[in-house]
Formats: C-alpha cells, sequence, structure tokens
C-alpha cells in the first residue's frame, strides 16, 4: 500500500530538475521518473502536467524544494497557486539529510532525487507565500542595506587613499560623487519606508505603538518586520528567538563542558538590525534593558554578551506589542508588581478575615458542646465519664 507521491525539485535560475517517488507502508521510496524543465512559465505548465501524468492514486503529493535565493520563488509560488503542498528547505538543512543517508557525489539530479526521498519520508512544514505588502517591505530595506553597505565600502576606500603617497583628483572626485549618490538615495529610500508603513492603517498605528519606545527607530522596526513577515508564522516567541538565531545551544559530552552561546543559525538581517539599538537603549538608560544589562554583565563581566541578551529582550518586546496592539509602556513591570502585590495584600488579608471567622466558629462549637458541669468530682450521680 502507497502512502504519499513526493516531487524534489532542485532549482537554479534557468532550469529546474525534477524527481518522482513514491513511499509505501514499509518506508521504501520508490523512484518513479525523473526531468529537467526551464525556470518559466511555460517550464511551470509542462511540470504540472508531468506531475499529473505520474499522479494515479489518491493519496498525499508534496513538492519539496531547496531556497536558492530567489530563483525558486516564481515556481513556488505557481505550485502554491495551483493547489499543491509545498515544502522550502533550507540549503544547510538539506545539505545535512544528502550527506546522512550516504550520497556523496552532487549534482543537480542527485539533489533533486535527496529532496524528493527527503519529501518521502519527513513531514515538513508547509510553505505560505509572503504578503504583498510585506515583501515590498523587505525589497526596501534590503536595498537600504545593500547602499549601506556600499557607501562603507566606497568611503575606506576614499579614506585609505588620503594616506597614499600620490594621489590623483579624478578618482577622488569619483568616489565623492559615488558616496553621495548613496547618500541620496539612502534618503529617498527612508522616505519611502515610512510612505509604505503609512500605506496600512493597521501596520501604522502598530508601528506607532512601537516606537514610542526609546532608542528603537522606524528602519530598525521595517527590517524586522519585513523580515518576519509581520510575526504572521510564529505560534509563540520562542519561535521567532530561533528563527533570529538567538537560541542558545550547548556543547556538552561526558566530561567535557563547552561553551554555551547563541546557535546564530537563523536571519541575521534581524541580529544586525538589532545591534545598535541595543546600545543606544542602554545609553539611554531604558529601565528593563539597563537592569537586564546590569544583571548579566554582573554575572559574567562580558559586555557583548549582555548586549546580546538585550537584543533578545528587544526583539521578544517588539513580538508581544505588535500581538497586542499595545504601546510602548516603560512602567509596565511597575504597575504588574503593584497590581500583584495588592492582589497579594488582599489575599493575606481575606485569609486573615477567613482564619478569625474559623477560629470563632471553632471556639463556638466548643462552647456549645462542652458540658456544664467545671469538674468531674461535680459530674451527676451514677454518671463515671463525659
Amino acid at each position: 500500500m502507497n502512502l504519499k507521491y513526493s516531487v524534489g525539485l532542485d532549482v537554479s535560475s534557468k532550469k529546474i530538475n525534477a524527481c518522482f517517488s513514491i513511499i509505501d507502508e514499509k518506508q521504501k521510496v520508490v523512484f518513479k521518473s525523473s526531468t529537467v524543465i526551464c525556470n518559466t512559465l511555460k517550464g511551470f505548465l509542462v511540470l504540472e502536467d508531468w506531475i499529473s501524468k505520474h499522479k494515479k492514486e489518491v493519496i498525499p503529493l508534496v513538492i519539496c524544494m531547496e531556497a536558492t535565493g530567489i530563483y525558486h520563488e516564481n515556481c513556488a509560488y505557481y505550485l502554491y497557486e495551483k493547489g499543491f503542498d509545498v515544502s522550502i528547505i533550507l540549503p544547510n538543512k538539506a545539505k545535512k539529510y544528502l550527506e546522512a543517508i550516504g550520497l556523496k557525489s552532487k549534482n543537480d539530479s542527485i539533489d533533486a532525487k535527496g529532496l524528493s526521498q527527503m519529501g518521502a519520508q519527513q513531514c515538513l512544514k508547509l510553505w505560505e507565500p509572503m504578503g504583498t505588502f510585506f515583501y515590498e517591505l523587505r525589497l526596501l530595506t534590503r536595498q537600504h542595506q545593500n547602499v549601506t553597505e556600499l557607501k562603507t565600502v566606497l568611503k575606506n576606500q576614499l579614506d585609505a587613499l588620503s594616506f597614499a603617497m600620490h594621489h590623483l583628483d579624478s578618482v577622488t572626485n569619483q568616489l565623492e560623487q559615488t558616496i553621495t549618490l548613496f547618500e541620496t538615495q539612502l534618503k529617498e529610500l527612508n522616505k519611502e519606508i515610512k510612505a509604505h508603513l503609512k500605506s496600512n492603517e493597521e501596520v501604522n498605528s502598530k508601528v506607532e505603538n512601537i516606537l514610542q519606545m526609546k532608542g528603537l527607530g522606524v528602519l530598525t522596526l521595517s527590517t524586522v518586520l519585513a523580515e518576519t513577515n509581520g510575526f504572521t508564522l510564529f505560534k509563540n516567541y520562542k519561535q521567532l528567538v530561533s528563527y533570529a538565531g538567538y537560541d542558545v545551544v550547548e556543547a556538552q559530552s561526558g566530561k567535557r563542558v563547552g561553551k554555551t552561546k547563541i546557535s546564530k543559525r537563523g536571519n541575521s538581517r534581524i541580529r544586525r538590525a538589532l545591534h545598535m539599538p541595543s546600545l543606544v537603549v542602554i545609553q539611554c538608560q531604558v529601565r528593563p534593558f539597563k537592569e537586564l544589562f546590569e544583571r548579566t554583565y554582573e554575572r559574567h563581566g562580558i559586555k557583548m554578551k549582555s548586549y546580546v541578551a538585550v537584543q533578545k529582550k528587544l526583539l521578544t518586546m517588539i513580538y508581544h506589542l505588535w500581538n497586542k496592539k499595545e504601546a510602548y509602556n516603560v512602567n509596565y513591570e511597575l504597575n504588574i508588581q503593584e497590581e500583584e502585590q495588592k492582589f497579594s495584600l488582599g489575599q493575606l488579608a481575606s485569609e486573615k478575615t477567613q482564619s478569625q471567622k474559623n477560629s470563632l466558629n471553632v471556639k463556638i462549637e466548643a462552647t456549645q458542646g462542652k458540658h456544664p458541669v467545671n469538674y468531674r468530682k461535680k459530674l451527676p450521680l451514677g454518671v463515671t465519664n463525659v
């Protein structure tokens, strides 16, 4: 009895290698067919017909592909619109799996075969396309990062030329003009990012609430929202922390105890965006972050480690404020502590009142059940025991 069909796709810029397999109740994977198509709309139509041709039973079918930059997006979106279950695998995860099953060689057809087997044997998380609003926001924020990096490279070149033995004005002028051009582009991108956020009323209201946090800017918040698709795919903050690479990993085996550190296996753009805000909130003495920094720094004495803890807290704070649609309140924790203290004092008072009532009832019951005679010598005639 067959259980599931699986199609593995190895996507490149111009072609797609596909492999069709099936798994039975004994967990045996059988490869049925393979083909190569163009990474175009016409090729997607051919791929759909090829899949329909080989699917002969009414059992689940999953399409597994590797995330290759942006080359896989059009194919994944086309198949998703046609109703197929699509799973997109991170390259490092796919690589480790192919090594685990013993595939030593590597080419496009072997990768497609391995992805097909991976989709058949494992229950993979299904992919959902990114919303248009956050996809466009991600284009803007990533372009801002790219231009900033190019500007930094040219500024370093210009600074290095100032120490050269000979100078050429034409080269210096070109570098200065290019730097000025990049600065102009960055200003335009900042305006476009703000305008894009204001185009959606719900997003803009949430952004204004979160930006009441001192030390957090529009660009940082826009980057976090764009890279997480507005937190739509996260059920709790732990998943978000793992996605950003802030989850803690241990290296311990037997008597050997290695270093405990963050995994960094996640979206590096989020960590990059939160670096400067973590420094600013400490400099601005924002109370909850400042307390966290001092507490962790006192424990291990490493400043950067404490700044990373502040980055993680910033990320989780943004996540909770976004989901609760609340404005940032510096005294939020103090208010909670006051409420808890009032609640505990009220509870203690009620318990004390209840205990007094109980002791009074016990005293009354003891008085009612007490024999009227105080001493045993004065018991009525004929009575020896009370």
